[in-house]
């Protein structure tokens, strides 16, 4: 087999980590049929001209890989992201052009589920201002203000869009004795009861949450889906939740809405621009938490995204389907070959 050429966009970051460590996850699925060329790009014009005749990018973050530089390419196969979101990639350009777009989408799902939870609580318990007042010794004053507050106990969780990681928050909620409900138009109504969750329409959603919980993707259908006219549908006691992508929320009407007092609380991991302006005020409001895009790190989220990155990149460099594929219409298209898991009874060694 000849050896293909995978293009990593090399970050400014990543330009300062060693060669050796940088790909050795990504290399272990990908050595036997592949070498990894460093793309040094700033500009978008300088990132198509270093992938135009690789055979696979690998992407994570960094320049977009839109429909300009999916033209650009001459013989690229596949594109691997290393994330669940693929909104770096012009997934609609690239099906076009007979490319395999894959992601990694089983991967950290219990971590962001986790940070969801942590997010919901810490607004749920005025957490930002508790930690201010307890730093300014204002102590005796900070019981009165949380005594208002309703306990999370009965309280309903709605959740925008039912794919892994919501199905993981909605197990942490009812832990926590929340009722959750969620909306997907995706995913089937008797998919979402078997996982004891009410399936609702949108506008019920908004109406009905204590907590609004959004784990969809970002596209088109759902660039700020929660705008203004979704905002004004929720209780003001209600608050907003978001470890998905910053766009899918209006920004500046969820700013004018927690100002006003329409809205009681967020907690955020992403923004629609990152990192943000410092003057945001979504930075320094009391009722609202801020993290930096971190939802999904642990010790094991990196390697192993690298990992998975790698082995889907290899499986269809070998001419073989990938295990997640974002653009599965493109599938029947490429030239790889369908291959099935090994029966229980009879794997591999066997």
């Amino acid at each position: 087999m000849t050896r293909k050429k995978v293009g990593i966009q090399l970050g400014r970051q990543a330009r300062a980590e060693a060669v050796e460590a940088r790909w050795a996850f990504e290399l272990e699925a990908l050595a036997p049929v592949a070498d990894i060329v460093e793309i040094r790009a700033d500009t978008p014009a300088e990132f198509a001209d270093g992938v135009a005749d690789v055979d696979a990018i690998i992407t994570s973050w960094g320049l977009r890989i839109d429909r300009e530089v999916i033209r650009r390419l001459k013989k690229c196969v596949v594109i691997g992201v290393g994330s669940v979101g693929v909104d770096m990639v012009d997934v609609d350009a690239a099906t076009e052009a007979g490319i395999v777009v894959t992601n990694v989408p089983d991967v950290f799902i219990e971590e962001v589920a986790d940070h969801a939870m942590m997010l919901l609580l810490s607004v749920a318990r005025l957490t930002p201002m508790m930690a201010r007042m307890a730093r300014d010794g204002e102590w005796y004053q900070a019981r009165p203000i949380l005594s208002r507050n309703p306990r999370v106990l009965g309280q309903t969780l709605g959740l925008f869009a039912f794919g892994n990681v919501a199905r993981c928050t909605a197990r942490r909620a009812q832990a926590f004795g929340m009722r959750v409900i969620a909306y997907d138009p995706y995913v089937s109504e008797l998919e979402i009861s078997a996982a004891g969750v009410e399936p609702v329409s949108f506008a019920e959603l908004l109406e009905r949450s204590d907590f609004l919980s959004i784990h969809a993707p970002h596209n088109d259908e759902t660039e700020h889906a929660i705008g203004a006219e979704a905002l004004a549908r929720m209780k003001p006691t209600a608050a907003v939740v978001n470890t998905a992508r910053g766009p899918i929320i209006d920004e500046a009407a969820l700013i004018e809405a927690l100002q006003a007092g329409r809205l009681a609380g967020a907690g955020l991991d992403v923004l629609e621009q990152e990192p943000p302006s410092h003057n945001n005020p979504l930075l320094t409001m009391e009722n609202v938490l801020v993290t930096p895009h971190v939802a999904s790190a642990t010790t094991r989220m990196r390697p192993e995204t690298r990992r998975r990155v790698g082995r889907e990149v290899a499986l269809v460099l070998r001419g073989k389907w990938p295990m997640s594929c974002v653009n599965p219409t493109v599938l029947p298209r490429a030239n790889l070959e369908r291959w099935q898991p090994y029966p229980m009874s009879r794997g591999p060694n066997r």
